[in-house]
């Protein structure tokens, strides 16, 4: 599984972006993708997950603020993210989890500037 995320970017405070992964080669079996961050001097923490079904999760951070989707059709999941604050920068990396493995791409700096 390759994965290639878009989209991140300088935003101020207030402002929206909205992050794009694709997935390709083997995705038969992917059974869920999300989003995770990490800040710098921080843990790599989820953002948010969404599974094949549709079935979604949120960090209790950006719950209200962010929506993660999926276009199955372009093997994409997309991750809307609504009034950011400066503490949402970090690097975000995409995720598929396939037969319990788990699938990163590269990933891309959002920065809230206050």
């Amino acid at each position: 599984v390759q994965l290639q995320a878009s989209g991140g970017g300088l935003v101020q405070a207030g402002g929206s972006l909205r992050l794009s992964c694709v997935a390709s080669g083997t995705i038969f079996g992917i059974n869920s993708m999300g989003w995770y961050r990490q800040a710098p001097g921080k843990q790599r923490e989820l953002v948010a997950d969404i599974t094949s079904g549709g079935s979604t999760n949120y960090a209790d951070s950006v719950k209200g603020r962010f929506t993660i989707s999926r276009d199955a059709a372009k093997n994409t999941v997309y991750l809307q993210m609504n009034s950011l604050k400066p503490e949402d920068t970090a690097v975000y990396y995409c995720n598929a989890m396939r037969f319990l493995l788990s699938h990163w791409g590269r990933g891309t700096l959002v920065t809230v500037s206050s």
